[in-house]
């Protein structure tokens, strides 16, 4: 079956699903926020990587997954396995220098990117004119959000800048993901990129990390979070929407993304949102709400 058939427009159920996932997805940073207070960014990302290893291995023996790599996969394996690595190493040392409401914001912006990375790699899914004045609209949004980043601290600006590199690996992640789902279990996928990202992490933390940490309630709570429910549940289920539906339509349901980990950030966190924090989101997802404008096709063949 081709790339173009295998892909089509989200269903009701499926927005409705894709749209609970964006309210997990929603409390990530916050999460990630917490269990930096015990663990330094790199050992918190192969703690998380070992929990959601165990849960989706536990899952792929439940349906009986075949998880022997085949001929062929090695190369889209290591890709997505380098991607998911680069993703999580700028988000967690990002997060260490930004607020968890500036990287939901920013990071919220991935849906955007994945329109037009799709345009090049996701046949049917294709750019408009529309989706690049959404793009300019999510980008001058997030130099509202680096303005503020300038007014307050350097180390802010930094962190903006990471969470901005980890949502645009996120968004090539995601679409390349799309297309590797047609022929690689999703098991496989999956476990390949916590083997590879344990294995770097590892490394790279007790090379380069050095501070204390200590086992909390709070750390357990945060990696619980982060490795079953994200890492694991959510991994899981966003991988099966990718192989299903077309990329470009799954990412602009994260519309109410940014808000809600606002108020969270807010509620649980105490970080107060300033003004150019609210324009800057209103911004971004007024970016993405443009390019949601384009995913209804009278004809049924896909964007306009």
């Amino acid at each position: 079956m081709s790339t173009e058939a295998r892909h089509k427009p989200l269903t009701t159920s499926a927005a409705l699903f894709a749209l609970g996932l964006t309210g997990l997805w929603s409390g990530l940073s916050i999460a990630i926020k917490f269990g930096l207070e015990d663990a330094p960014p790199l050992r918190l990302g192969w703690l998380r990587f070992v929990l959601g290893a165990l849960t989706v291995l536990v899952w792929a023996l439940w349906i009986r997954a075949d998880l022997v790599p085949k001929r062929g996969e090695a190369l889209a394996l290591l890709a997505v396995g380098v991607m998911f690595c680069l993703e999580l190493a700028t988000m967690n040392i990002g997060l260490e220098k930004t607020t968890a409401s500036h990287a939901a914001v920013v990071l919220s912006t991935y849906s955007v990117w994945m329109a037009v990375f799709a345009h090049f790699q996701v046949p049917g899914d294709r750019l408009t004119r529309r989706k690049l004045l959404a793009a300019l609209v999510s980008y001058s949004g997030i130099v509202v959000i680096f303005v503020q980043g300038l007014t307050v601290s350097a180390d802010l600006l930094i962190g903006d800048l990471l969470i901005l590199a980890s949502a645009l690996v996120l968004a090539e992640h995601q679409v390349f993901s799309a297309r590797a789902a047609g022929h690689i279990h999703i098991a496989r996928l999956v476990l390949a990129r916590f083997a590879l990202g344990t294995a770097a992490f590892v490394v790279a933390s007790a090379l380069l990390e050095h501070d204390a940490w200590s086992w909390t309630p709070r750390l357990g709570a945060s990696l619980f979070y982060q490795g079953v429910v994200i890492a694991g549940f959510g991994f899981i289920a966003n991988l099966w929407l990718l192989k299903n539906y077309l990329p470009s339509q799954i990412g602009v349901l994260s519309l109410i993304g940014p808000v809600a980990s606002i108020l969270l950030a807010w509620a649980l966190l105490a970080e107060t949102p300033s003004p150019l924090l609210w324009a800057g989101t209103a911004l971004v997802t007024a970016g993405a709400f443009l390019v949601q404008r384009t995913t209804s096709s009278p004809s049924g063949r896909g964007l306009r």
